[in-house]
């Protein structure tokens, strides 16, 4: 069932439960301003949103057909969607949702084993991967269903690799981590020829070469292939950024490159948006970036990220990076400050033009500068954060104006501001 509310004060603070603790109370109003100002702001927010509803929709199909075991036509459907190119609203490849969904049951088995810390020796962390390797064996000729697999084993890798509790950096430990993606290389190996064909074989690629302590200019390679073959998949862009930075196998100088470049050479369907693909996740948390970043350049970027991808999803997104990733932290540094500054000032431009509706996940997200190893144990309550995240910084977004008595009513059409009249 799909719910669509409208966003208000009251809505907002309803009381949520947590998984295994006490219900949550209501925030204590600090003071009659500060509820007005919230209560002023009326937004849609969609639950799940458009994008969640398809997103979910390609990993449930790939889900279903490897519980059937229909594994010709699911590699068949992943084929299709690889080799045209099939994306989301929001430019997610639908290739990588069925691959995702494909195999789900058997990464998340292993990841539960792993959420109280570690396993016991009885828990059945081989299991679905044996009967995986299984069905490979029956089909070797099969490429989708050898991606499969070698990311499920990448994945159970990142499981044990994140274990001990370390959620950044270039692996160090386990040698399970590495049994697992030496055993996706020697899968994947024998279809390296379509790395110049599919994007979804490539993405694989990259992401295992990236975990071999490669030098930068061969991970810089390996992505500028990737992102030409699919230049409107952002999560390349973003990727190459990562991995060249500093915290892994990088520098600020071959982030700086390759910002300019993948630019350049994505100029025609991004603009100047392929600079701040880049650097959108390098810049979160190293204030060294920020000192050094080309502020003309990232805006213009982000800019042209919204006039081309004009989805909620997006708009929430950078939106909330830049009202929350960014503007939320401040690094003592003057240089890096005053960029995060006018960085954070973009949110004002981003709201009034581009936002109808709160996607209250990606906001919570946002609050986490967008960690892809944070554990969410109740997407409930972790949403209704993102809700409420959202909602403070709207009113704060536009304070001047219901500080005049004003309400903001987010339509189709963006934001409408009226008069306001309390009862």
């Amino acid at each position: 069932m799909v719910l669509s509310t409208m966003l208000g004060f009251k809505d907002l603070f309803r009381p949520v439960r947590r998984a295994g603790s006490a219900p949550a109370t209501p925030l204590d109003a600090q003071d009659d301003a500060d509820a007005r100002a919230l209560d002023a702001i009326t937004i849609p927010c969609p639950d799940p949103t458009e994008e969640e509803r398809i997103r979910d929709a390609h990993q449930a199909r790939g889900q279903f057909l490897a519980r059937q075991e229909k594994w010709h036509r699911l590699s068949r459907e992943m084929a299709v969607a690889d080799l045209t190119r099939s994306i989301t609203p929001a430019a997610m490849p639908v290739a990588d949702l069925l691959c995702f969904g494909a195999r789900a049951d058997v990464v998340a088995a292993v990841e539960h084993a792993f959420m109280e810390g570690s396993p016991p020796r009885s828990a059945p962390l081989t299991e679905g991967i044996d009967a995986l390797e299984r069905m490979i064996a029956s089909a070797p000729s099969d490429p989708y269903r050898a991606i499969t697999v070698a990311q499920a084993h990448m994945d159970i890798g990142w499981a044990w690799r994140r274990s001990p509790g370390k959620r950044c950096g270039p692996p160090r430990n386990p040698p399970a981590f590495y049994t697992h993606f030496e055993r996706a290389r020697a899968i994947l190996t024998p279809f390296a020829h379509l790395s110049d064909s599919s994007p979804l074989f490539h993405t694989t690629w990259c992401m295992l070469n990236a975990q071999s302590v490669s030098p930068p200019s061969r991970l810089a390679r390996d992505y500028e292939t990737l992102i030409d073959l699919n230049p409107l998949n952002p999560a390349s862009m973003r990727a190459l950024g990562t991995y060249l930075s500093p915290r892994w196998y990088g520098s600020h100088q071959d982030v700086e490159i390759q910002a300019r470049r993948t630019a350049a050479r994505t100029q025609n369907a991004w603009g100047a948006a392929g600079y701040a693909w880049v650097m959108f996740d390098t810049l979160a948390d190293d204030p060294v970036a920020c000192a050094n970043l080309d502020v003309a350049f990232f805006i213009e970027g982000l800019e042209d990220i919204l006039t081309r991808q004009t989805d909620q999803h997006t708009a929430n997104l950078v939106a909330a990076y830049c009202a929350r990733t960014i503007g939320a932290k401040r690094t003592g540094d003057p240089k890096a400050d005053a960029v995060r500054t006018q960085i954070t000032d973009c949110a004002h431009w981003i709201v009034r033009k581009h936002l109808k509706e709160v996607h209250a996940m990606v906001w919570a997200h946002a609050a986490h500068g967008f960690d892809n190893a944070m554990r969410v144990r109740s997407s409930r309550w972790f949403a209704a954060k993102g809700r409420q995240t959202a909602l403070r910084t709207l009113a704060g977004l536009f304070r001047h104006d219901i500080a005049r008595g004003q309400r903001i009513t987010f339509t189709t059409d963006g934001p409408v501001v009226a008069e306001y009249r309390s009862t």
